[in-house]
């Protein structure tokens, strides 16, 4: 590793200086290349209080994940209540899935083409696009009247879940300081459980109105027409705006996001920001969209963070938490609860809870080691929820059947084991792929995030399009044992394939994959790290010691 001289502080650089700071930046390039940690990057890093404008910008970004969460959480009770409003006097299982899956095959494709579009646009865009999307599919829903139109409103509102789903957490990234990335894209995941608990709350205050489901529909309009007006005064990421060659706008935004910073320690952040991400500009300028698309397959290290990256989305999608989240009233309501709306605002409001659990310990706990411990407990309540199925089923020949009185206790069982899945999943499963945007480098960033949230929406549909199926064919008992199968699978692929990434910048991270999976290398540089941070504060102190020490000489002994 090039070893790299820091003279006090990063603000004392004169003008004598200057040739070896910029070799200084040169090295921190070559650092990033040969797979180690660069002191100049790290004493960048510095000054990262956090300003009420980065938690303002934050919060209108989450906006995108409170729509995602108000969708996928009204549907639940819509489909509950919209009776014969559609034409039929009562939705089919198959029609019922079609509604439902219709909105995750819109996100699957809006997803898909997300990150790719950011890149050319801008992350700022893409968000706007996916807000007028949602408006308009919010309106198509509340104002159809039959099956198939419903089924096209949801379709195109997927589009725009797809968009914001991809984006919102990649933009908040890219904004966010290294030592508060991982909490502040939680806010997000928090913003898409709250989303959750409201549809849920509105879902049971329009539950006995003739037509209240176009409420719940339509209501999703407010917070994306919120959300478009507050993106007018929201910056671009500072990233886009290097890869664009446009130094003097980086340096301002960064400028409002350390505003507590001083005006040279900025200069010098953006200068490390500039020469990390400088082979990534060279790769972004002389490839095309396509051979960066086939580098994702190709080369070893891009792979390897697609592997990861895909892996986690999927995992989160197979473990059937959204089957949940659609069809959570249809499943209390055939158990036996008298007003399974409300019985389903207690698993969305655990998911809530759960959530703001994990926002408080990510960056302090990591990634790697919040999915460890959770998903073992996810795999407890999917075992817990199957084997009460099967003794709540026993007498109904395994199968939920209307209108039969089941046992409370068994009923119970099952809302506990949900309970303990839900909040499981949230403290881990539920927001840390969405860290998804740090596995890849800048110049395939948006191909990664976009093929990852696929990923995620391609295993929605799958799950969410079979759910009812699955019931039906191997018992409601077969189907959460399945789950809990899947589960298992994905603690198994975490174990060994998921490195930890707290605490290491966006730029820092690509090294973990250069040579395998880096389960070992992510804590060897996160180790190295911590003790050229330590050595710095060493440094500081004993320079701050001096320079009082001679001081106090200089008022001792004044010239005369």
């Amino acid at each position: 590793m090039a070893t790299v001289h820091v003279q006090n502080t990063p603000t004392s650089i004169n003008s004598d200086g200057k040739n070896d700071q910029t070799n200084e930046l040169f090295e921190v390039a070559n650092d990033l290349d040969s797979g180690e940690i660069n002191e100049l990057a790290v004493v960048a890093e510095g000054e990262e209080r956090t300003t009420w404008f980065v938690w303002t910008l934050v919060l209108c970004a989450t906006i995108s994940g409170l729509l995602f969460g108000y969708d996928t959480g009204v549907i639940s009770g819509a489909l509950v209540t919209v009776g014969s409003d559609l034409g039929p006097d009562a939705l089919s299982s198959g029609q019922k899935e079609f509604i439902t899956s219709a909105t995750t095959l819109g996100a699957l494709l809006g997803g898909f083409v997300a990150g790719a579009m950011s890149d050319w646009t801008g992350r700022r865009l893409v968000l706007a696009i996916s807000d007028i999307i949602f408006i308009g599919g919010a309106i198509a829903q509340a104002v159809c009247h039959t099956v198939w139109s419903m089924i096209g409103g949801r379709f195109l509102l997927g589009i725009g879940v797809g968009l914001a789903s991809c984006i919102a957490p990649l933009y908040i990234q890219e904004l966010s300081p290294t030592r508060l990335r991982g909490r502040m894209v939680v806010m997000n995941v928090v913003a898409i459980t709250l989303g959750q608990v409201i549809a849920y709350g509105i879902g049971a205050g329009f539950e006995n109105m003739h037509g209240g489901w176009r409420w719940m529909v339509g209501l999703g309009s407010v917070p994306a027409a919120l959300q478009l007006v507050s993106l007018l005064f929201l910056p671009e990421s500072p990233r886009i705006m290097l890869l664009r060659g446009d130094i003097a706008a980086a340096q301002k935004i960064m400028t409002k996001i350390y505003a507590l910073a001083k005006p040279s320690d900025v200069e010098l952040k953006v200068k490390v920001l500039q020469a990390s991400v400088k082979r990534s500009v060279e790769i972004a300028n002389n490839t095309t969209f396509m051979q960066r698309f086939t580098s994702m397959l190709m080369n070893p290290v891009y792979r390897r963070a697609l592997i990861v990256g895909c892996g986690l989305q999927a995992f989160q999608q197979l473990c059937g938490f959204n089957t949940l989240m659609y069809y959570s009233a249809t499943l209390f309501a055939s158990i036996g609860f008298n007003q399974p709306t409300a019985v389903s605002l207690i698993v969305s409001g655990t998911n809530f809870i759960f959530t703001i659990i994990a926002l408080t310990c990510i960056d302090r706990i990591g990634r790697r080691r919040i999915m460890l411990i959770s998903s073992p407990g996810m795999i407890f309540g999917l075992t817990l929820a199957s084997i009460s199925f099967h003794y709540l089923t026993i007498h109904t020949g395994g199968q939920l059947v209307d209108g039969t009185k089941y046992p409370t206790s068994w009923s119970a069982i099952v809302l506990l084991s949900m309970i303990i899945f839900v909040a499981s999943y949230a403290t881990g499963l539920g927001n840390v792929p969405w860290q998804q945007g740090e596995l890849f480098a800048l110049e395939i960033r948006g191909v990664g995030t976009s093929l990852a949230t696929a990923t995620n929406w391609a295993a929605n549909l799958l799950i969410n399009s079979t759910y009812l199926s699955l019931m039906a064919k191997i018992t409601p008992a077969g189907a959460f044992g399945f789950y809990a199968g899947l589960c298992l699978l994905g603690w198994l692929f975490v174990i060994f394939c998921y490195p930890e990434t707290a605490g290491l910048s966006l730029e820092e991270v690509m090294m973990v994959f250069k040579h395998s999976f880096g389960i070992k290398e992510s804590e060897r540089l996160r180790e190295r790290k911590r003790e050229v941070k330590a050595e710095g504060v060493v440094h500081d102190v004993a320079s701050n010691s001096e320079k009082a020490s001679t001081e106090r000489r200089e008022v001792a002994s004044p010239d005369v």
